[in-house]
């Protein structure tokens, strides 16, 4: 084990890399009920998806690619569905209106995973690495951030919508807002759910400061025993056929996809849309995790483990679609494992482990109340802004278009928007301040086929998604 992971090599050993695994697995086990929560529209079934059949695939697809990036990159960062893209996955099928299923969806995830994994053996996923400036990398980890936390607000009820008659309907009923005059308000303090979520923050903000480990997942546990004396609790699923104690894989979603379907919406455009998003934002989140797990301070180091990394992350893209799940990436939690003193691959292996053994529990991840879930997302974005840190606003070249990656991100509920008026900004300013002399900042030849392939997108595709 010791020359398998190199263990004296990276000043570690067997004890401090199991713990390092296990706190990284404390740190993100809240998405095995955040992701069929969302998935699945928070257990309506709204999007079609079935809430077991998520939970199931959350657990396989987290497990499987967080142990293959440990034995096979000897790196220590755990991947799950990613936050912000299942999001964006049940959003498409909902304001679809029926006309796009998640078959579908899973099918352009599927194929979308396919292109990463050409792209990166090309290694032009790796160019991105290069080319994109560092205050775009920084700015694109915070716009994730707030993304999740309008999720996490509007799923709960805190955020609302005032429409023209002055009615408040809660933003997550709410599916047409753009045809309104509308103002956010916050949500009742009557709804018990708004209310649950509020304790939910502050449960969790204590023990944060506390500096207790799994912080995030032991205040959606605490908030779930207070939610049961709210009646918010439903311990049928304990019971139910629903949700068994030994894993029913019969009810997977293995390889539910609808090819034919993707060709009579148009194959091209979904497929474009659904690449486009998954590879700004795992390119996002993968550079985010690596910056909060200090990995980047030796660029040349950094950007070689993290273009191995790029690799297993493209294969989870497909694999987590073959098991019936959204876009599997890496998270920015396991820099808690990092914090730990997790260095090397034995500390993705041991939370992928432990990710298996979770299917055994799957009822109990369904008596978690959706408020309980939602203040984890708010909270997940507080982590996410501290990168803002890291960029220039002295800077107007940095600042503007770091500033619209951020802004576009949640007011357009889009992650692509975000990333695609940030660089298109960035090259124009860079270019016209170089040629100015007013500072010299290098905009990569990717920067410029990037912006051409942007401007060709929303002219012909549009920004729909």
């Amino acid at each position: 084990m010791d020359r398998f992971f190199r263990l004296k090599e990276n000043g570690t050993t067997v004890r401090t890399e199991i713990m390092a695994g296990l706190t990284t697995f404390m740190t993100m086990a809240y998405i095995l009920a955040v992701n069929p929560n969302i998935l699945s529209n928070f257990g309506s079934g709204a999007t079609g998806m079935d809430w077991t059949a998520v939970f199931l695939a959350t657990a396989i697809a987290a497990g499987v690619m967080t142990i293959a990036m440990g034995l096979f990159v000897n790196f220590p960062v755990a991947l799950a569905p990613g936050m912000g893209l299942n999001a964006y996955f049940a959003t498409v099928i909902l304001s679809s209106q029926g006309h796009f299923t998640f078959q579908m969806g899973l099918a352009a995830v599927f194929i979308s995973g396919l292109i990463f994994i050409v792209l990166t053996v090309t290694k032009v996923r790796q160019l991105l690495l290069v080319a994109v400036p560092d205050s775009l990398k920084h700015a694109i980890t915070v716009g994730i951030g707030l993304f999740i936390t309008i999720i996490g607000l509007k799923n709960s009820g805190l955020l609302t919508v005032a429409v023209e008659a002055g009615k408040d309907i809660p933003a997550h009923k709410f599916t047409d807002v753009l045809s309104f005059e509308t103002v956010f308000h916050m949500g009742s303090m009557k709804d018990p759910g708004v209310i649950l979520c509020i304790l939910g923050l502050i449960i969790i903000s204590v023990l944060m400061v506390l500096q207790v480990r799994g912080a995030i997942l032991f205040g959606i546990l605490l908030t779930t025993v207070i939610g049961y004396f709210m009646g918010q609790v439903d311990l049928g699923t304990l019971t139910n056929a629903k949700t068994t104690w030994v894993p029913d894989m019969g009810k997977l979603a293995f390889a539910q996809f609808d090819f034919n379907g993707l060709l009579n919406v148009g194959i091209i455009s979904v497929i474009a849309t659904f690449t486009f998003v998954e590879l700004f934002d795992t390119f996002g989140t993968l550079v985010g995790t690596a910056n909060r797990a200090g990995i980047m301070k030796n660029k040349a180091e950094g950007n070689k483990k993290v273009g191995k990394a790029m690799m297993v992350d493209a294969i989870a893209v497909s694999g987590g679609a073959l098991v019936g799940t959204s876009t599997v990436t890496a998270y920015v939690e396991s820099a808690a494992g990092v914090a730990q003193g997790g260095r090397t691959g034995l500390t993705a292996v041991t939370t992928g482990v432990c990710f298996l053994l979770a299917l055994f529990l799957a009822p109990i991840a369904a008596l978690i109340p959706g408020s309980a879930t939602a203040a984890a997302l708010i909270i997940v974005g507080v982590l996410m802004m501290q990168s803002i840190k890291e960029i220039d606003f002295q800077d107007f070249v940095v600042a503007i278009p770091a500033f619209f990656t951020i802004v576009f991100m949640p007011f357009t509920y889009n992650i692509a928007n975000g990333i695609s008026f940030g660089i298109v900004t960035y090259v124009i300013l860079a270019s016209v301040a170089t040629m100015s002399g007013r500072g010299q900042h290098k905009v990569h030849w990717l920067m410029w086929v990037l912006t051409v392939l942007i401007v060709l997108r929303y002219v012909f595709i549009g920004s729909e998604g």
